[in-house]
């Protein structure tokens, strides 16, 4: 199995109405992507409740392998998913491993 992990970081200049709006339409599109990609295992994403910390979405994602994940990423569903962030979006780290 492979964990697929992605926190962003959305920019400073975005308010606090329209980071929370975005980062909701965001969460239910990916959550949405089980069902258009069959071979997701799990996906949770979570949105940041403390402003101390520098990253605003964190995404968890299960796949069997890094195959799978690289297929994910380029299936037109998860593309469009993650052009919702591409105006407001500051930053991105990710990590792939196996567990």
């Amino acid at each position: 199995m492979v964990k697929h992990i992605v926190l962003f970081k959305l920019k400073k200049d975005v308010s606090a109405v329209e980071k929370q709006a975005v980062a909701l339409k965001f969460k239910a599109a990916i959550e949405a992507l089980p069902l258009v990609i069959p071979f997701i295992k799990h996906v949770e994403v979570g949105i940041n409740i403390n402003a101390d910390e520098q990253w605003d979405i964190a995404l968890d994602s299960e796949f069997d392998t890094l195959s799978e994940v690289k297929a994910y990423a380029a299936h037109p569903a998860h593309v469009a998913a993650a052009k919702l962030l591409a105006e407001v979006k500051d930053g991105r780290a990710c990590v792939d491993y196996q567990f």
